[in-house]
């Protein structure tokens, strides 16, 4: 892999070039796209991936306090809890964004995660479902109708994990774009044109958040960009 942007460099720690401010809570998007900006193959993002890409969301999720996905992401992508990493024992906990609760409270998400699954949730959530989720999870109510992520943040913050990295999927991007709440977008640009019905990778309702270009990677024709908000 070597850095081409803002200067050329074999080799980069990888690590250092994703490393978090110092000084500040921070949520960071991680997504990988086609070169026609398309965010799956199939449904999976599986196929737009490479070995660097694996590489790079290894280093990103050794990095985070915490790992946020919505849950239609979690059940196509088949999650499991983070792994640990060479840089840290204990692994960041995985947080899932959910209205329904309409989650496999029996999957290794949670019967196998080392640091305890924690749920993003709504009050209008069925009751019995959050008290059976609350035997295998840490169960966060953040909004009435519907999760409100600036609270569910909020309370991510208060816990102390305030080094955000959200996986998407596109719906959750979206409405962390409108809400004002993304920092910086890490995005995997896969050298394939996929067409068909994929989504893009922020898919909801309109937003325009300017960014800059903070560094870009390569690595077999893969490229990965990282943007922060101006």
């Amino acid at each position: 892999m070597r850095r081409i942007y803002p200067d050329i460099e074999d080799d980069p720690d990888i690590a250092e070039a994703y490393a978090y401010p110092a000084d500040r809570p921070w949520l960071r998007v991680n997504m990988v796209a086609s070169a026609d900006g398309g965010a799956w193959v199939k449904g999976l993002s599986s196929g737009l991936s490479s070995k660097g890409d694996r590489r790079v969301f290894g280093v990103l999720r050794g990095l985070a306090d915490v790992v946020v996905a919505g849950a239609a992401t979690v059940r196509m992508e088949g999650y499991g809890p983070a792994k640990r990493r060479p840089a840290r024992e204990i692994p960041p906990p995985v947080a899932v964004v959910t209205g329904s609760m309409a989650l496999d409270l029996g999957s290794p998400l949670f019967t196998e995660a080392v640091s305890r699954t924690i749920i993003l949730t709504c009050a209008s959530a069925p009751e019995d479902r959050r008290a059976e989720a609350a035997e295998v999870a840490d169960v966060v109510v953040a909004g009435e109708a519907e999760v409100d992520l600036a609270l569910a943040v909020r309370a991510l913050h208060e816990r102390g994990l305030t080094r955000v990295l959200c996986e998407g999927g596109p719906r959750l991007n979206a409405q962390l774009a409108t809400d004002g709440l993304l920092d910086e977008l890490c995005l995997t640009v896969s050298p394939l044109l996929v067409g068909g019905a994929a989504a893009r990778i922020l898919n909801g309702a309109a937003s325009q958040v300017p960014l800059r270009l903070a560094q870009v990677l390569e690595e077999e024709g893969v490229l990965f960009n990282r943007y922060v908000k101006e």
